[in-house]
């Protein structure tokens, strides 16, 4: 999911990790620590769905920018349809009439099916 969430963070324009960090804090998803986030960004460069350049920084240290590549929309459209689909799952089943809620019960199981990918 952090994944997914970086991606998404990305996608709405240039910007680098001590951004992104914040930028997660901001959303509500806490502190996500440099060692977990900087490995994930590399990941995310390494499989190409994110570019990067070094910029000088005006005041201080240079950056390493991240963009999202055409890659990286692919599979934040991707990834996200699956979340979706299993968020949506997921609050039907713990929505359900025995958690004392009264949201419709949840669809037949038929129609409760993720795909290969999203499992």
């Amino acid at each position: 999911m952090l994944d997914l969430a970086v991606l998404a963070v990305i996608a709405q324009g240039q910007t680098y990790g001590y951004r992104i960090g914040n930028d997660l804090r901001d959303l509500g998803l806490g502190t996500v620590k440099g060692g977990t986030l900087y490995p994930l960004l590399a990941r995310l460069e390494e499989t190409g769905a994110v570019a990067t350049t070094w910029r000088e920084g005006k005041s201080g240290p240079g950056r390493k920018w991240y963009e999202i590549t055409l890659t990286g929309r692919d599979r934040l459209l991707q990834e996200g349809a699956r979340w979706r689909t299993f968020a949506r799952l997921t609050s039907d089943l713990t929505d359900g009439p025995d958690t004392g809620t009264t949201s419709a019960a949840p669809a037949p199981a038929s129609t409760r099916t993720l795909d290969a990918g999203a499992q």
